[in-house]
């Protein structure tokens, strides 16, 4: 690659060569594809291996069918995965029950659980309550101070006051300053991210990145290992490393069947230096910046803090680095963050799927049951348990305005059709749903009446409410808030309006509408 194009794409590590029918065949994906569904295919063998035995089969299966279903029943399982589990195990008796044992005894999720518990108990020191501030919000606020506490008690999320929160109401916005921030840096570099996929955006990040690590900062690459199955080779930590960067995959992909891989680690996190912080939905990848197009145009959205609050990110991507460390290490204390007088309230939390708390769907919740006037929703899915579907019925029926706005073009089909399960019965009790013309709406935001807003990475659907770790930035009083409030607006000038009518909702697409209904049944398990 000569100067001229790698001015033009940034750092690239990975040969776009095209792959021999040898290395595609024998290559890890592959391998490791062939081996879980090896493991899968004895796993299913097994229950036609009794079936043979038809008298064993027959009275051991009921038993056993009987026992498994009471254990369900009287579970602390959320109904709607109840209600899926009820029907898998009556159409695959033994399979199906065998099936929920396995996934529930989570060995893997057990010790992922207790490094992620070790992780917190380890740091929890570094960050200290501001009862003052939150004594401050109670008198303002009685209401937002309660959900302030709840958030607090789930764990290191104090509130704060003196921090800048600066909205970007698209990816590009983001990328832009996040280059900026990323040249000013001196000492530290903290980046955790869900997908990164090499191209100009990630290219130009890298090149700072390299010239960084040259001059002395602390640079620290925490991806998810999916990415090693979708957009990385294997070894890309190692390239990483020869850099001089510090690189670490979440919970890489091994051969051997596991229900942990449910958990991935789907936050987007960017600390530098502990004094300015980065979150929202944009992942590292072309599509983010619309650099290349997928699924129309990509909305998505982003927030940057500078001041107190950034602490609190800090926190988090050195609880997550430290997961696996045999010998975790943490700073005697965390970098200070320069305060930055603002009005308003700040709090940013993390959602871990191995607590019992179910924090961002709460959260969420709570706003909707505190809304007075309106509650305006951005979010690329909507896969809803029965707890946050009442919420938002409820919401619209004693007079709240609630706005969803959905993907126009779906960046997958199953949950584009899940979504529209929903619309019916959301629009029946008053919810408003609009659907983004112009592409992929991917941003994950809240705004309610002039005064509060959630930004960050969770999605309305299974995934991000019970299987992933997530992060979000809750805002009260904050300036940007009117910037969040313009944006839906302006966004909502390109959407079409929903009718709760069948050709509305499904624009004539039978065989979407046929997917939706069929898997809307195991939706809790996908």
């Amino acid at each position: 690659m000569n100067s001229k194009e790698l001015s033009q794409t940034g750092r690239q590590l990975l040969n776009k060569g095209k792959k021999s029918f040898i290395r595609a065949v024998f290559n890890r994906k592959t391998l490791l594809f062939v081996s879980l569904l090896l493991q899968a295919g004895i796993l299913f063998s097994l229950y036609f291996w009794f079936e043979d035995n038809i008298p064993l089969f027959l009275g051991g299966s009921a038993l056993f069918t009987v026992a498994v279903m009471l254990i369900l029943v009287n579970s602390s399982m959320d109904a709607s995965a109840k209600i899926t589990w009820l029907l898998v195990i009556d159409l695959l008796p033994v399979f199906g029950c065998a099936l929920y044992i396995w996934t529930q005894s989570e060995c893997g999720r057990r010790t992922l659980q207790a490094l992620v518990a070790r992780s917190e108990v380890l740091s929890h020191h570094l960050i200290h309550s501001r009862k003052d501030t939150l004594e401050q919000l109670q008198q303002e606020d009685p209401g937002a101070a309660g959900l302030a506490r709840y958030i607090g008690s789930c764990g290191s999320f104090p509130v704060y006051t003196n921090t800048q929160v600066t909205y970007f109401p698209q990816g590009e916005d983001k990328w832009a300053q996040m280059l900026i921030e990323l040249e000013k840096a001196e000492h530290s570099i903290y980046l955790e991210y869900f997908i990164l996929r090499e191209g100009l955006m990630w290219g130009k990040v890298l090149e700072i990145l390299e010239r960084k690590v040259q001059q002395g900062v602390d640079v620290r690459l925490l991806y998810d290992g999916t990415c090693e199955l979708t957009t990385l080779p294997e070894g890309y930590p190692q390239k990483m490393e020869a850099l001089g960067i510090r690189c670490k995959m979440f919970s890489p992909i091994s051969p051997i069947v596991s229900s942990h891989y449910n958990y991935r680690d789907h936050r987007k996190i960017l600390v530098i230096d502990g004094k300015t912080a980065f979150t929202g939905g944009v992942n590292l990848a072309d599509e983010y910046i619309n650099h290349i197009e997928r699924f129309g145009h990509w909305k998505d959205t982003a927030i940057m803090l500078k001041g107190d609050a950034v602490e609190s990110f800090s926190l988090m991507f050195l609880q997550m680095w430290n997961i696996d460390e045999k010998l975790p290490q943490f700073p005697e204390q965390l970098d200070v963050p320069e305060p930055a007088p603002a009005q308003g309230y700040v709090i940013p939390y993390a959602d871990s799927p191995m607590d019992k708390e179910k924090l961002g769907e709460m959260v969420y919740i709570d706003i909707l049951n505190r809304a007075h006037s309106y509650v305006y929703i951005m979010t690329p899915y909507l896969i809803l348990d029965g707890e946050l579907e009442t919420a938002l019925k409820f919401a619209a029926e004693r007079g709240v305005d609630v706005h969803l706005i959905l993907p126009g073009k779906p960046d997958k089909r199953i949950p584009y059709a899940l979504a529209k399960t929903h619309y019916a019965a959301l629009i029946r009790s008053g919810v408003k749903i609009s659907e983004w013309v112009p592409g992929f709406v991917h941003a994950k935001v809240f705004v309610v009446d002039d005064r509060e807003a959630v930004v960050g990475t969770i999605n309305l659907d299974y995934r991000s409410l019970y299987h992933h770790f997530e992060d979000a930035v809750w805002m009260v009083d904050a300036p940007c808030i009117s910037a969040i409030e313009d944006d839906f607006q302006r966004t909502l000038t390109q959407c079409r309006t929903v009718e709760a009518t069948t050709q509305s909702i499904w624009q004539g697409q039978t065989l979407l509408r046929l997917t939706g209904r069929l898997v809307k049944a195991i939706a809790p398990l996908l």
